[in-house]
């Protein structure tokens, strides 16, 4: 019983929960979305998510690209403190830092969202890797809140997160100028985390960058390792390397 009732009032965010994510997409048009009606093209797309049944299909909004890193519903297990609270259906909504979830998948079934809380991970069952909220560090130095899937784990730990941007459309200007669309964009992001610093730093792909965030016994070891296995960290398979060097 007891199990219930935390799943039910942890794990699925309430109507209210959807209401503060629908405010967070006008408070990212604030700026001016008026071009080919994106405001309202968005509010419909990304509206409250009690809502479902209202959502436009992606190709009818005019917008290129997606919130989504899938714009179907994918299955998962969920977990609450390492403990599995059973298999559902998740959607993640990168822009909007928002996981979406159906219980069954039925296409009349409404949406809704998971719980912002720390000690609740989902787990693919594609790629078996949990992905839960973090409060991380950008490059930029900005303290943000946000999902993060586990790469490796250790006394360094890496992480992935994938990232939305939103790029308003532009009329054409002239017949010499073509229109350009409203547009989705998605980028990869990395971060590290090192046991007892207790801060999420994010690692761009460079062997400096990467030399600049590990502790300094491990530095001279990591810069030898990297020059000897000629390793240039400009992919997710030669960052991963290194991390498990480290974690040796």
């Amino acid at each position: 019983m007891r199990k219930t009732l935390v799943a039910v009032a942890l794990l699925f965010g309430t109507i209210s929960l959807s209401a503060q994510t629908s405010g967070q997409i006008a408070n990212y048009g604030s700026s001016g979305l008026s071009n080919y009606s994106a405001a309202s093209q968005i509010n419909t797309l990304l509206g409250p998510i009690s809502d479902a049944n209202s959502k436009l299909e992606l190709e009818n909004t005019g917008i290129k690209g997606s919130p989504y890193t899938s714009n179907v519903f994918l299955p998962a297990n969920i977990y609450y403190k390492g403990e599995d609270y059973g298999s559902l259906y998740y959607r993640y909504n990168a822009y909007n830092e928002e996981i979406e979830i159906k219980k069954q998948n039925l296409e009349n079934e409404g949406i809704r969202a998971l719980g912002r809380d720390k000690s609740i991970s989902i787990r693919t069952s594609i790629e078996g890797k949990p992905m839960s909220f973090k409060t991380f560090i950008d490059k930029k130095n900005r303290t943000q809140n946000g999902y993060l899937t586990l790469l490796q784990e250790g006394k360094y730990t890496l992480y992935k997160r994938i990232d939305v941007k939103f790029t308003e459309g532009q009329k054409a200007q002239n017949s010499f100028v073509k229109a350009t669309p409203a547009r989705f964009s998605q980028f990869v992001e990395y971060y590290l985390e090192i046991k007892g610093k207790n801060r999420i730093d994010e690692v761009e792909l460079k062997n400096k960058k990467l030399l600049n965030l590990v502790e300094t016994d491990k530095k001279e070891a990591l810069k030898s390792f990297l020059k000897e296995s000629d390793l240039k960290l400009k992919s997710e398979e030669n960052l991963i390397k290194a991390i498990s060097f480290l974690n040796q």
